[in-house]
This record gives C-alpha cells, structure tokens and sequence, in this order.
C-alpha cells in the first residue's frame, strides 16, 4: 500500500473506533458502572496508552507554562464536559443517534469563527449550518427510535463543548504537536471525573469480567487507538482529507448499534444523519 492509501486506512481506523464508543458505554451501563467511574478509568487507561506509545516513538514532551496551564483546561473542562454529556446521551437516546447529533459539532465551530470574522460567511457555509440544523430537526421532530427531545438537548450541549475545545485549542497547537496536547488533556479529563464521582459518592471499580472488558476496550479501542490513528493519517493526508473521512463515523455508529444492540434504524434516522453528514462536508469544503 502507498503512503495515501495507509493514511486513508488509519483515519478510517480512527473513525470506526471512535464509532464503538456508544455502544461500549451502552455495555457499560448495563453493567451498572457509573458515569464517572467509566469515564475515570476511561481516562486513565488512555492516557497510559498514549503516554507510553509516544515515549516509545520519543515524541513526548511536557507542556510548561501557559501551554499546560490550557491544556489542564482544555481537558478538565472542555472535553470532560463533551465526554459527560454524550454519556448522560446514552441514557436518553440510541447510540447511532447520539453519534448522529453530536456529529453537529463542526457547525459550531464555523459559528465560533464567525464571531470572530464574520467576513468569511459564505453561501456555502450558510447551506451547510442549514443542513445541520435541518439534520438534527427532522431526528427531533420524527422521534424516531428513542430519540428523546432531552437526549438531543444534552448531546447537543456536549457538541457545543467539543466545538469549543476545538476552537480554544487552536493557541496550544500554535507550539505544540496534537498528540502532546492529547497526552496532557486526557488526564486532566479524569481528574475531573474522579473528582466528580468522589463528590457524588458514585465510583466503584467493575464487578464483572464483561464490565472490566467494557472499560478497557472503550479506553483502547474507542479511545487511545482512534486518537493516535487519526493523527497518524493526519501526517499522509492532510487535515482537510482526514476530517472529510472521517464523516464515516455517524454511520458506523448506527450500523453497529443496530448489529450489536438491535436498534432500530429508521428512515428518519437515515434521513437526518444524511443531512448533517452532507453539511460537515460543504462545512470543510467552505472552509478550505
């Protein structure tokens, strides 16, 4: 395989890993593991991984300074709150529609960057917000197959929070590699979920082989591998091709729901997820 197509097969990697993480918390649910305690060990577990794959590669550096200063932020904060949000989701929604909703997360980064410039609004980024927004509509109004008007409220929340992680992190990547970046926010994530199942008395360690395994793979499989892939194809294809790949995610998360889970995929479902998937793609194209 060329250097092309080995990135656009780790960026695919990347996005179907990602695409197991509401099915993986759906599991983790019904094993009774608490939010906080799935997301601490989620953490954990990642943060181990990516600490040692890039020590192993020697690409680690410590952030200092005011570069860690944001990135304790970005992640206690910023990702905490998006992580948080999509598994309070789970409880309301399927996950092939929590992945559909918070996949509307690049509409609000465009919304962010026209705050600040408002010159670079373009009919193709109005379309593409209207796309998004019509998206997300037609799942809501259809009430399809658990698509509970809280749930989508919530996971919008979380998508808000992503897009503003993404805008805010924009300073550190000035002198700083991502995957650095990464390694410091995914502990900084935990803490915060530490602290918040300490404070509601709600961490316990899994009772069950099935619930540990959970654990792992959503920190491994949905988690620590997604993240260092996608940076990888990010170095063979470019930002603009790795992000428009991975706009496969929403669909693989509702193919594996459906599979593993048995949730119904409806034509509203189709519909809608069709919608945002085609408004992130002018969303890129606009934004080139």
């Amino acid at each position: 395989m060329d250097d092309e197509s080995v990135g656009m097969l780790l960026v695919f990697i990347s996005a179907a890993g990602f695409a197991t993480l509401g099915v993986l918390g759906i599991v983790a649910a019904e094993e009774g593991i608490s939010i906080p305690t799935v997301l601490s060990l989620r953490f954990l577990l990642a943060s181990a991984i990516v600490w040692a794959v890039l020590w192993y590669g020697e690409r680690l550096t410590l952030l200092t300074g005011r570069s860690l200063r944001y990135a304790i932020a970005l992640g206690a904060v910023g990702y905490a709150s998006m992580s948080g949000m999509y598994f309070l989701g789970l409880e309301f929604m399927t996950a092939g529609m929590v992945g559909i909703v918070l996949y509307t997360y690049p509409a609000f980064v465009v919304c962010f960057a026209l705050l600040v410039r408002p010159e670079r609004v373009t009919r193709i980024l109005l379309l593409a917000l209207g796309l998004t927004i019509a998206g997300v509509s037609l799942i809501t109004g259809a009430n399809p197959a658990g698509a509970d008007p809280r749930g989508v409220a919530v996971v919008l929340v979380g998508a808000f929070a992503y897009a503003a992680y993404i805008t805010l992190s924009q300073r550190v990547l000035r002198t700083t590699s991502p995957e650095v970046l990464t390694a410091h926010v995914l502990p900084a994530a935990a803490v915060t979920f530490i602290l918040v199942g300490t404070a509601t008395d709600s961490l316990a360690l899994p009772e069950t082989a099935l619930g540990w395994g959970t654990v792992a793979a959503i920190a491994a499989i949905a988690t620590a591998v997604p993240v260092l892939t996608f940076f990888a194809g990010i170095q063979r294809l470019g930002a603009s091709r790795a992000s428009i790949i991975s706009t496969v995610e929403p669909g693989v998360t509702v193919l594996l729901g459906a599979v593993f889970l048995g949730e119904p995929v409806t034509a509203a479902i189709v519909a809608g997820g069709v919608l945002i998937v085609t408004g992130v793609l002018l969303i890129q194209r606009g934004s080139d």
